[in-house]
């Protein structure tokens, strides 16, 4: 008995794990986070916006670099439609200098990002999102209850961009939205780096 008691509390450790941070259907809070042009951004900036493609991401992480051209594509295709990209750099710029701020403007410049480019150097909207990985998205439809959460995960799932039948995820389920329907997909596995966290003090 004792021994499925504590199978029972081990699994309800992982599902409790798994589930941290937002879900399908949450609504999520505001932000207000410097950009890479020294600006506070805020969801509540984009008034005229249907919904919001946020991007937890980095400088540095190799996987995020291969995405980086596919991001600024998905914010030209649907920024003009009400769905603009809010890219946000997840790393504690201590355990990853190349995700420094200004290592953020250089890449940004170099890149030129038609997209807000933010920093969150203590984690704290990277965990409220429960963002787990560099890239990890979030599609968020704007609503009369508020900004709520539509599909979770991976942008497609060719990180190689050699499958010319890949599976679009983020634009897929931005389209259904755009016509009014749910996602058929509302959630995959994010693929790419570990964030890098700011380490704990030890001191009292």
């Amino acid at each position: 008995m004792r021994r499925i008691l504590f199978a029972c509390f081990i699994m309800l450790g992982i599902t409790a794990q798994a589930q941290t941070g937002y879900q399908v259907g949450d609504l999520t809070t505001d932000f207000n986070l410097k950009n890479v042009d020294g600006r506070k951004v805020s969801l509540a900036n984009y008034a005229a916006a249907k919904g919001y493609i946020v991007v937890f991401t980095c400088n540095t992480c190799p996987v995020a670099k291969a995405y980086q051209d596919r991001v600024e594509a998905l914010n030209k295709e649907f920024a003009p439609k009400g769905y603009p990209v809010i890219a946000i750099n997840t790393n504690d710029p201590v355990a990853s200098p190349g995700d420094s701020f200004e290592k953020m403007q250089e890449r940004a410049k170099e890149k030129s990002f038609s997209y807000a480019y933010l920093e969150d150097p203590d984690h704290i909207y990277t965990k409220k999102f429960g963002a787990t990985k560099t890239p990890h998205t979030f599609v968020l439809q704007k609503t009369a209850k508020g900004n709520e959460v539509a599909y979770i995960g991976a942008i497609d799932n060719d990180q190689q961009e050699e499958n010319e039948s890949r599976e679009v995820y983020v634009k897929n389920a931005v389209n259904s939205l755009l016509n009014g329907k749910k996602p058929s997909v509302t959630t995959t596995k994010a693929v790419g780096c570990s964030i890098k966290w700011k380490k704990q003090s030890t001191t009292k």
